[in-house]
């Protein structure tokens, strides 16, 4: 059953709250009333994609084949499940389930291992979001992030044949779009920028060195040394033209706009597009292909992020009946396609209708190896960088987009790094 249960908001506490609730009352039992129906919460983000009426429909088929199970779905309200979870935890009201919120290591010891269960170790991701040998959650499918959607037109009218599957060949493209009359790149103001260059960056930074977020911690390699040359390229492109100097002012819908109706050529942004695109009546012609390294790079890493991923509290007095519900979500066939389609989200084996923008990204999640799936931005599971890099990053790069120099931006991210360290 499913109750509308708006979360009264409190404040906002960040995740370092968790620590004053301690591992609070562990219980392998499960909760029930004296009819023998065991009660599991289930605190659930709520948008205008995952609706509480898509929330209901989901669980339904659940609590049909469970009848002693009564499934209470809570909607954390406008402050989101992010900062209402520590709220909860501190007031020794956790939800037995929280999805959506992915494990780490300051998360982790309020979560039960989920290591027992081969739905949760052989799931998608799952190796990159374990923490010390141990899985605290399961996930529906992927979000990839490093790609490239384009207008099939412009690269037609640039006489652009194939797609680039390397730096130096998107680079060369992108000038060829500049000539035939299109702006190449569109990307634009807040969270976009960096989006964009790491898209560049991480299929080779990765690929050459996979222990590159655990070495940028400890300081054993720089940013300069390892992101040097995507920020040289990235400066070039900007001084080409290739992005325009006032993309700084254009905001996510703008720019998601612009490309859609067919005013750029080629957009870096990650798989969720494909949600927005499927829905749009007046479109462009749009592919998709995924984010290449520069040359001699035979296997280039795949920035991805967990779809939809479910935790269970160690607060929870229903451990059983919330892995029984945890296990439908995440491996039920129609449950996990619902979820799928609804938000976008991909995963090989498990198909939904969908456009030939959704196939192409279907074949780019069937082409990619298990191992080169990595994190972006400020990572998760064991692979993180120091809190405040993702706004780092995205700063350096607008200043880039300004006419900052190179140098300046890895001299700065140099420093900011130093000015985390121990």
């Amino acid at each position: 059953m499913i109750k509308h249960r708006t979360l009264a908001s409190v404040g906002t506490l960040t995740v370092a709250a968790l620590a004053l609730t301690g591992c609070a009352g562990s219980d392998d039992g499960d909760s029930g009333d004296a009819g023998g129906t065991t009660e599991v919460s289930l605190l659930v983000n709520v948008t205008p994609n995952l609706t509480e009426e898509f929330w209901n429909d989901l669980v339904k088929p659940f609590e049909d084949a469970n009848p002693d199970i009564d499934v209470v779905v809570q909607n954390p309200g406008a402050e989101g499940v992010t900062a209402a979870l520590p709220r909860l935890l501190t007031a020794g009201d956790a939800p037995d389930v929280v999805q959506s919120l992915p494990p780490t290591t300051e998360l982790a010891p309020e979560l039960v291992d989920l290591s027992q269960y081969d739905w949760a170790k052989t799931g998608p991701l799952a190796d990159q979001y374990s923490i010390d040998g141990k899985y605290y959650m399961a996930g529906i499918g992927f979000q990839l992030q490093s790609l490239f959607f384009y207008n099939k037109t412009a690269f037609e009218e640039a006489g652009i044949t194939e797609v680039p599957t390397t730096v130096e060949e998107l680079t060369a493209d992108l000038g060829k779009l500049k000539d035939a009359g299109w702006t190449p790149l569109q990307t634009g103001g807040d969270w976009m920028s960096s989006h964009s260059i790491q898209a560049l960056g991480v299929p080779t930074i990765i690929a050459e060195n996979p222990d590159w977020f655990a070495q940028m911690s400890s300081g054993d390699v720089t940013f300069s040394d390892t992101y040097g040359d995507t920020v040289a390229t990235y400066a070039d492109w900007v001084a080409q033209g290739y992005i325009p100097k006032d993309s700084l002012g254009i905001k996510y819908p703008d720019a998601e706009q612009a490309f859609l109706s067919g005013k750029s050529a080629i957009y870096p942004m990650g798989s969720w597009f494909a949600g927005t695109e499927a829905k749009a009546e007046d479109k462009a012609d749009i592919g998709v292909f995924r984010a290449p390294a520069v040359d001699g790079v035979s296997n280039p890493a795949m920035g991805a992020n967990i779809a939809s991923p479910y935790s269970i509290l160690k607060a929870s007095k229903a451990q059983d009946a919330a892995a029984e519900l945890v296990e439908f979500l995440v491996t039920d066939k129609t449950a996990v396609a619902d979820q799928l389609e609804v938000d976008g989200n991909f995963r090989d084996g498990y198909e939904y209708e969908m456009d030939d923008l959704g196939k192409e990204l279907l074949q780019i999640v069937a082409d990619t190896p298990a191992e080169s799936y990595t994190p972006t931005g400020q990572g998760y599971g064991e692979r993180t960088l120091p809190t405040g890099y993702s706004d780092e990053i995205n700063a350096q790069t607008q200043a880039l987009i300004g006419g900052t120099a190179p140098d300046k931006v890895d001299s700065a991210m140099d420093d900011w790094f130093a000015s985390t360290a121990g």
